[in-house]
């Protein structure tokens, strides 16, 4: 495995349960202030960030890289306000897509071809992660000063079924 490859993607292993602490502080906020829809929300999202870390871990355990679990730091645990909780959601995952197009450049850069295909599904998925937390932060924002309107997000939030389990994400 590449050197400064298996560097990055430690790194991006590392941001990843990063995430997973994340979701997990923001659920507890919400839990806190009685959002519990949000709060099943977040914690779907954060059981998500771990399954995306763990294919990181078992791709560069497959290409005989080593798996290099670095410390992480306590996330933020309070806000503002809800619509600031989802806010701080959608600018991490705009920077965990900027880290991803990162990885793929130094990946295409070093002629990792199977860690660039494998990035793409993450690409993907980052597509996606923004999207939806976009979608959240807007409406939340809309809804701001209507309790009965967070409400009535906090209802839908909470159908979110889990995650399937697979760690290839497939």
């Amino acid at each position: 495995m590449n050197p400064k490859v298996e560097k990055a993607l430690n790194e991006q292993i590392h941001a990843e349960f990063f995430s997973y602490y994340l979701y997990l502080s923001v659920s507890a906020y919400f839990t806190a202030n009685h959002l519990d829809g949000f709060a099943h929300w977040m914690r779907i999202q954060a059981q998500e960030e771990s399954i995306h870390a763990m294919k990181l871990f078992d791709f560069l355990a497959e290409r005989g890289g080593r798996v290099e679990l670095l410390p992480l730091d306590g996330p933020t645990r309070e806000w503002a306000s809800p619509s600031a909780a989802v806010e701080s959601v959608l600018n991490h995952e705009r920077a965990i897509s900027e880290r991803i197009n990162r990885l793929v450049d130094l990946a295409t850069a070093e002629n990792d071809h199977a860690t660039t295909v494998m990035l793409h599904w993450y690409v993907s998925e980052q597509v996606e992660e923004e999207a939806t937390a976009d979608s959240l932060f807007h409406q939340v924002k809309m809804v701001e000063s209507s309790p009965h309107g967070l409400l009535m997000i906090d209802r839908e939030l909470a159908g979110r079924p889990a995650p399937a389990a697979d760690p290839a994400g497939e």
